[in-house]
């Protein structure tokens, strides 16, 4: 195993995938500069830069997957995604079913997600729960080094379309760029162990859809992923020291969702609670209380999401987004009441 750091680990399963399979090739805006290493090993033919036109490029990954290639996409922002909306919701998703299965999309688009830096709300969205809505689509948000690396490979050998989402707060070099030069007074509230961990070489697939409990406990469910893993992790030992024992899965996966684990979680702790940096309404986690209640689980639910639009002003965004004081308010409500 190597120690590797989030970015790291996603390129290490990409380069891993190119090297073993030469229909995978990646494309986008910047990706010369951004896969540089993986630009030096395959060159321009396999790693290509796109112009700033996401309809137009996400539309030729689109292509490209249907004439036998295995494309990763590389939108900048997911909050870009927008104008090539079309490719994805009525091609890539749509594809495998008008065609009775005979026609594939194995496409892997790419994207950073998530707030906490200042940047207003149309550049810090995760627009997980929009994504998933699409029928046909897999939508995964990895929350560390090695699961990252995983869910790539998993992304790249999957015949479907697979939206990969990275949180830029969890991503080095998007920390970097973040907090670095006009930003020097940034401060961001991940740990340094989040975005950096040990990876297999090769790194070993996580399958799709499959989640996992970070931390056992008997009191609440607290279910998310992403930055949110490691703020209910923080928030979980701030409630251990108040006699409150919660249990902490890491989804992974918005979609497929993992309806297993869910339902196991909460039939065993009787209360769930959502940390959910997307937007509250009709999203993942009213999917999962959908779940839970066609699954038969009476149990307690709360959820703490972003509610309207992100602000710009910094104060204001902290209070916006989940925060360990609004996660650890939203237990002891739940176990209260």
């Amino acid at each position: 195993m190597h120690e590797m750091t989030f970015a790291e680990a996603i390129d290490a399963a990409l380069e891993r995938a190119m090297a073993d399979d030469e229909r995978v090739i990646t494309f986008g805006e910047d990706v010369t500069m951004l896969r540089r290493n993986l630009y030096v090993r395959f060159g321009p033919r396999r790693v290509r830069q796109a112009p700033i036109s996401e309809s137009a490029f996400l539309g030729a990954g689109v292509g490209a997957a249907m004439a036998g290639l295995r494309p990763v996409v590389e939108i900048m922002l997911v909050d870009f995604i927008a104008v090539a909306f079309d490719a994805l919701l009525n091609e890539a998703s749509k594809v495998k079913a008008f065609s009775g299965g005979k026609w594939n999309v194995p496409l892997v688009v790419r994207a950073a997600c998530g707030g906490g830096y200042g940047d207003g709300g149309q550049h810090e969205q995760c627009l997980w729960g929009l994504l998933s809505g699409m029928p046909g689509i897999a939508v995964v948000v990895p929350s560390n080094p090695p699961d990252a690396a995983g869910l790539m490979l998993s992304a790249i050998q999957s015949d479907d379309p697979v939206v990969f989402l990275e949180h830029k707060l969890l991503s080095d070099y998007w920390l970097d760029y973040l907090g670095g030069a006009s930003r020097k007074s940034v401060s961001f509230d991940v740990p340094d162990s989040a975005a950096r961990g040990k990876v297999d070489v090769p790194p070993v697939v996580v399958q799709i859809g499959e989640a996992r409990v970070v931390s056992p406990g008997t009191d609440l469910s607290i279910l998310s992923l992403g930055v949110g893993v490691h703020r209910s992790l923080e928030a979980r030992e701030m409630l251990l020291k108040e006699g409150l024992n919660a249990e902490v899965v890491d989804l992974r996966t918005v979609t497929p969702l993992d309806i297993k684990i869910v339902t196991e979680s909460a039939k065993k702790t009787g209360r769930v609670l959502v940390v959910d940096e997307d937007y509250i309404g009709f999203g993942l986690s009213g999917e999962v209380a959908a779940v839970l209640g066609e699954a038969g689980v009476k149990c307690g639910f709360a959820r703490v999401c972003t509610e309207s639009v992100i602000p710009f002003a910094r104060h204001l965004e902290d209070e916006a987004l989940p925060n360990t004081r609004r996660i650890t308010g939203a237990a002891h409500h739940l176990c209260e009441s």
